[in-house]
């Protein structure tokens, strides 16, 4: 299994950015698929989750309203739309399936995103 990110990249606050996940190596539409980040000296954190089969989303609070999971069984891949950042979500980007509730595994190698202020 192989999930690959990217899309990171600098931006000025109040900036927008879409990271892509894109998956291989398994049955992609049997999995719910999240996204984590972990800034400098920080501990990793959630920040959005999409349903095997993009019906549901969850979010973590921080985020919610400015940033949007979605994805695209077809080509296997994942995306999330980043509106309105700001320096605190200055981090590196993760997706990782998520094997059971709330645990993650098959870790992509994260994209950088920095925001400016």
């Amino acid at each position: 299994v192989q999930l690959q990110a990217s899309g990171g990249g600098l931006v000025q606050t109040g900036g927008s950015l879409r990271l892509s996940c894109a998956a291989s190596g398994l049955t992609f539409d049997d999995y719910a698929i999240g996204w984590l980040r972990q800034g400098s000296g920080k501990e990793r954190e959630f920040v959005a989750k999409i349903s095997y089969s993009g019906k549901f989303t969850y979010y973590a609070q921080s985020v919610k309203g400015r940033f949007t999971i979605s994805r695209d069984n077809a080509e296997n891949t994942v995306y999330l739309q980043m509106n309105s950042l700001k320096p605190e979500d200055t981090a590196v980007y993760y997706c990782a399936v998520e094997v059971s509730t709330s645990t993650y595994d098959y870790w992509g190698q994260g994209t950088q995103v920095t925001v400016s202020s």
